[in-house]
């Protein structure tokens, strides 16, 4: 993944990544009482792409020539990520993050609230960085995308008992619980810059569409990923009923037959999913489902690329930012 992303990005992204992790290391998780730092420590430092942090610095770097000073707001926005994944784990009863115990399974449900409830407030503190307006702004911008991930996790939830959800509700829904965190990381750079307003809500757009995009491709993924590579359990939202793109385009498309065992299957819990998971995955399939969020991921994307022209950067950075978007849509794991 990383020589591809080397090859296909003009900016230097690996040298965002590299400063980032190593002011990442730089810092000191675990403090007393041990059994709610030390999970903290070892979901930050269970590793993954970074993508949100890089986003961050790369945009105060595109708008200002420099991305030192955005490190503590993409430091934020990293450990609310992992925040989120902490509680999202839980949520789901998933057994593996990034290929490792997640946190709940390794220590109790108990700790993981809590270290995730911590790490919440520890992202407010790294804005303290700041001047007051850009303090600010940050925290503005901060506090309405964390209640929005909230507005969207739990629609996620009670989407797993409604049988009348819609496409466009589902839309909605992970536009709230990934797009605006990928949205606000790359606004958090602008912010920082001090950018006009008109580029920071631009890159915002630019941000929100893409994370539809890098949604729907998570979704592809998690039914048609590589389980050695993927990181996580595929197969996962078939087993917990989540109600995507691929289910909900499926019932709109599918037969009779395959939408009466689609719905079969979605209500139910059951102790060994092999069977499940391979007629539903058998069921996207043959309705062409995995083609048709293809189409979808590329139009999102499209979507975010058109507004890069009206921000005031440069071509060469204009490119960047696509070429970036191109190779996040583009994964394989």
């Amino acid at each position: 993944m990383i020589l591809f992303l080397q090859k296909t990005t003009d900016l230097d992204i690996l040298h965002y990544q590299k400063d980032f992790i190593d002011y990442l290391e730089s810092k000191k998780w675990i403090n007393e009482p041990k059994n709610l730092y030390e999970p903290i420590d070892y979901i930050i430092k269970l590793g993954g792409k970074r993508i949100r942090p890089v986003l961050t610095l790369m945009a105060a770097d595109i708008f200002s020539g420099g991305y030192e000073k955005a490190m503590p707001a993409a430091l934020a926005v990293e450990v609310f990520h992992n925040f989120t994944l902490i509680h999202d784990d839980i949520m789901d009863d998933a057994p593996l993050r990034r290929g490792k115990e997640t946190v709940h399974e390794k220590w109790n449900v108990n700790t993981g609230i809590l270290s995730g409830d911590a790490m919440l407030i520890l992202a407010y503190q790294y804005f303290e960085n700041y001047e007051p307006i850009v303090f600010q702004n940050l925290a503005k911008l901060f506090s309405k995308t964390a209640l929005e991930v909230c507005d969207g996790q739990q629609l996620d939830v009670d989407f797993e008992t409604r049988n009348d959800v819609t496409i466009n509700e589902y839309i909605d829904m992970i536009r709230l619980k990934t797009s605006v965190l990928v949205a606000a990381a790359l606004k958090m750079g602008a912010i920082v810059s001090e950018t006009t307003e008109e580029n920071a809500n631009l890159i915002y757009d630019f941000g929100l569409n893409l994370g539809l995009a890098f949604q729907l491709q998570d979704d592809y993924l998690d039914t048609f990923g590589d389980p050695e590579t993927f990181g996580k359990q595929v197969g996962g939202d078939i087993i917990e009923n989540k109600k995507t793109y691929l289910y909900l385009k499926s019932l709109e498309v599918a037969n009779e037959v395959d939408r009466s065992k689609l719905q079969f299957f979605y209500n139910q819990k059951l102790k060994d999913n092999s069977i499940k998971i391979a007629e539903v995955t058998r069921i996207f399939e043959v309705n062409d489902i995995p083609d048709l969020i293809k189409e979808q991921i590329k139009n999102y994307t499209d979507k975010a690329f058109r507004t890069l022209s009206a921000m005031n950067i440069s071509e060469e950075n204009q490119q960047g930012l696509k070429n970036f978007g191109l190779w996040l849509m583009n994964r394989s794991v």
